[in-house]
């Protein structure tokens, strides 16, 4: 889709510098985009390549329109702008309304007729698709569900009985909504499973990666509110609750009956203990194991970096013998007067600041 700059311009909410009616029909990178072709530069590793682009126009800051050989988009953060310029020229394709002749439609399934039903889809008894709903080739929406307006399932997406989609939902191929919880109770020598009998909310403008599975509750409902964006291969524990905003990256691992706050960013192969609170505005960096609840906002780190396997035997050897190392240090300092003394004096104030507490 061709749009010129001065449209581009307007939409993005950009200052533009040279030609309004210069024509743009997709984006590049900075060092191979072409003349019709828009890019940005984001990051200051990448300014060696500005004054040797081609581009039609370039996104940058104003500090860096001095070194710009070519048509210009001034704006305040250029990665943001460029993601709506590159909305703009490439739209999502659209869905033609109607269903395909090879889907299964239950005959007491209610579809709008301007949703689409792709080839091989199956929709259960009872299930709702509201306007603009996209079902992909190979998606089952399973009976009593009920998909907003304007939700994509892509591919082969599995939504279970009863699961409530907002509006503008993105799901991405694979991925399961509303399987069973992992959900048992020992019985001498054998597990009996749990009756897993609660559903999955799932807010407006969600996103949900390739393969992710979000288990549905046990008794209440697991929730994903507005604007949660979750990457692929992600497993959610059933009865969790995730606040608007918050994002999620791949591999993470979230157990059942978690509650995450809004607008936290939890990293790559994350693993969260089941029955624990995260705060609002919580980042946990990637790898991180949480086992306990954070209560407050900031930025929290676990796990191991990796070193080379010779330091990391080593290094595994000396873990195993902290518990003696611990008791023969404290061996030494009850030996030593002056230590001891230290730590009597210590132990002595604690106690007094505890009874003025």
């Amino acid at each position: 889709m061709s749009h010129t700059l001065g449209e581009i311009a307007e939409a993005i909410g950009a200052e533009l510098h040279g030609e309004p009616g210069h024509a743009i029909t997709g984006v590049a990178a900075l060092s191979s985009a072409r003349s019709d072709q828009l890019t940005f530069l984001g990051n200051s590793r990448w300014t060696r390549h500005l004054s040797a682009t081609r581009a039609g126009a370039v996104i940058l800051r104003h500090n860096d329109l001095g070194g710009c050989p070519v048509n210009a988009l001034v704006a305040g953060d250029p990665y943001v702008a460029y993601i709506k310029a590159a909305r703009l020229l490439h739209p999502e394709p659209v869905a033609a309304p109607g269903i395909d002749a090879r889907a299964v439609v239950s005959p007491r399934a209610r579809i709008s007729a301007t949703a689409s039903v792709g080839p091989c889809a199956v929709i259960g008894e009872g299930a709702v698709l509201e306007d603009g709903v996209v079902i992909g080739a190979g998606c089952v929406v399973g009976d009593n569900a009920r998909i907003g307006r304007h939700t994509r399932l892509v591919a082969n997406v599995t939504i279970c009985h009863g699961v409530v989609l907002g509006e503008r939902v993105l799901i991405h191929p694979g991925a399961v909504i509303g399987a069973d919880g992992f959900g048992l109770a020992r019985e001498h020598d054998r597990w009996l499973k749990i009756p897993q009998l609660g559903g999955v909310i799932v807010h407006d403008d969600v996103e949900i990666g390739a393969n992710t599975a979000v288990d549905r509750g046990a008794l209440e409902d697991t929730v994903i509110e507005e604007g949660v964006k979750i990457d692929n291969l992600v497993q959610i524990g059933h009865n969790t609750h995730i606040g608007a905003h918050t994002a999620i990256a791949g591999c993470a691992v979230i157990a059942g009956s978690v509650t995450i706050g809004r607008r936290c960013m939890i990293g790559g192969a994350a693993a969260l203990a089941g029955h624990i609170e995260i705060a609002d505005d919580v980042v946990i960096t990637g790898q991180s194991g949480v086992p306990n609840s954070i209560r407050e906002a900031g930025v929290y780190s676990g796990g191991i970096a990796a070193v080379d396997n010779r330091t990391w035997l080593r290094n595994m050897v000396r873990f195993r013998q902290l518990d003696d190392m611990a008791r023969r240090i404290r061996a030494l300092e009850e030996r030593t007067p002056a230590v001891g003394k230290r730590k009597k004096r210590a132990s002595r104030s604690g106690r007094r600041t505890d009874r003025r507490k």
